[in-house]
């Protein structure tokens, strides 16, 4: 199927990124100061670049591992059925875990995840999501921290694609397709 043409606007830049990774890492690691270990889990695909930075700025011991879980495929639209397609390496009963996303859109993926690893009997589970789309929410979720909130826009880079193309943008882009602005 062909891709419709179209380009990347920056939203957010690679400094602002830096900084907010920053900022967060220090509250993250404030919050957990009497942890002795923290369980990191990354939501894959998108990520992935997110939780590289972030744990690489927290200030305690650490400990990753992944998660996949998806509810869009190629899809610009959530399909709101969430599939688990790489589950945790390591056991969470009894630990600390943060819950790292990219971004929180209808919120599906998010509950469900969490509602799972709940499940699994987590001493302390928390949520840091790098984006948050407020006005897309479904389901009530929210991150315990949040990077940036924005609004109703497609975006990539940071880590979050587009049919798996423009992940290793080092800025957030808002997405415009160029036969909607040649209409205009």
């Amino acid at each position: 199927m062909p891709q419709r043409p179209y380009v990347i606007d920056e939203m957010i830049s690679a400094k602002a990124i830096a900084a907010r990774v920053e900022a967060l890492a220090k509250d993250i690691t404030n919050a957990y100061r009497e942890t002795d270990k923290l369980i990191v889990v990354g939501l894959l695909r998108g990520s992935f670049v997110f939780i590289a930075d972030l744990v690489r700025e927290i200030d305690l011991p650490v400990e990753v591992d992944f998660l996949e879980a998806s509810s869009y495929g190629n899809a610009m639209e959530s399909s709101r059925e969430v599939r688990i397609l790489k589950d945790l390496r390591g056991e969470i009963a009894g630990k600390d875990v943060l819950v790292v996303e990219d971004i929180v859109d209808t919120g599906f993926t998010l509950h469900h995840v969490v509602n799972l690893l709940k499940s699994r009997g987590p001493k302390r589970l928390e949520v840091c999501a790098l984006l948050d789309k407020p006005s897309r929410r479904e389901v009530k979720i929210k991150a315990t921290w949040t990077g940036f909130e924005i609004p109703d826009e497609f975006v990539v880079g940071y880590g979050i694609d587009f049919a798996q193309r423009n992940r290793n943008l080092p800025h957030i882009g808002k997405v415009r397709f160029t036969d909607e602005t040649a209409e205009a």
